[in-house]
């Protein structure tokens, strides 16, 4: 499961043009609230938290133009709370954006 590099490299470059900088410093914002959502996502224990944690990854997928997250959080959504296959899928797609970066 790859996450659209294409979509989501052209939307950086379209917010920060040519400066390499600006692009690392949107990339590691994008990677450290992914990081947060997902982990209160794994702590989520009612539907309430769980929504609201899937509801901002997928926000978070949207600003970002990242196709995958914005379709993993939408399954998160019809996902129970504590689901370990959703949570599973996520932590993949976060493990392989970090390394691609």
């Amino acid at each position: 499961m790859a996450y659209e590099a294409a979509d989501f490299d052209a939307n950086l470059v379209a917010a920060a043009g040519d400066d390499t900088a600006l692009r690392a410093e949107l990339r590691a914002c994008f990677m450290e609230s992914l990081r947060g959502q997902l982990d209160l996502l794994q702590r989520s224990r009612c539907d309430g938290n769980w929504e609201v944690a899937a509801l901002r990854l997928r926000a978070l997928g949207t600003s970002f133009h990242a196709l995958e997250l914005m379709r993993l959080a939408d399954e998160a959504l019809d996902s129970a709370p504590g689901d370990p296959v959703i949570l599973r899928k996520l932590r993949q797609f976060v493990e392989e954006f970090a390394n691609r970066s």
